[in-house]
């Protein structure tokens, strides 16, 4: 019986687990400062709920933005709700956390990336990786290093 580590399926709860401590953060006391986020989701995924004609307007993916006007955040362990402004008019909606794509803090160049398997299936080079944005520049792979070469 051969046992492998699903590294890929822990850094995704982990960054997700992230995201709900975030947004639970800001439901209870605020955008901090000058922190807002850019959150882009998959549309399609069956818990999104919001508006037939964004989803039509929308029908793949959209980005929403959490910064100036924003009313009910709510969130739960599956995902969150909130409502936001969409030329001039409210819309509730949620959204899952498994449909979330990127999630971007643009003040402090923080952000995460969700490769989903249709995106692995499409490059087989970056099968199984995830990248974690800092400053703009995606950590790939990593090259392991022994440390007995640096001893004398």
């Amino acid at each position: 019986m051969t046992r492998t580590i699903d590294y890929g399926s822990l850094m995704h709860r982990a960054m997700r687990s992230l995201i709900q401590e975030v947004l639970t953060g800001v439901a209870d006391h605020g955008l901090p400062g000058a922190h807002h986020f850019f959150i882009t989701f998959d549309t399609r995924n069956p818990g999104v709920q919001m508006a037939d004609w964004l989803k039509d307007r929308y029908p793949a993916e959209m980005t929403v933005v959490i910064q100036h006007w924003y009313e009910n955040l709510a969130v739960d362990d599956e995902g969150f709700g909130i409502t936001l402004n969409f030329g001039n008019s409210p819309e509730p909606m949620y959204i899952p956390f498994d449909a979330i794509r990127t999630f971007v803090d643009p003040s402090v160049e923080f952000g995460l990336r969700f490769e989903s398997h249709d995106d692995e299936d499409e490059d087989d080079e970056e099968a199984g990786m995830i990248e974690v944005e800092d400053e703009e520049e995606p950590v790939k792979n990593a090259d392991v290093v022994s440390l007995d070469s640096f001893r004398k």
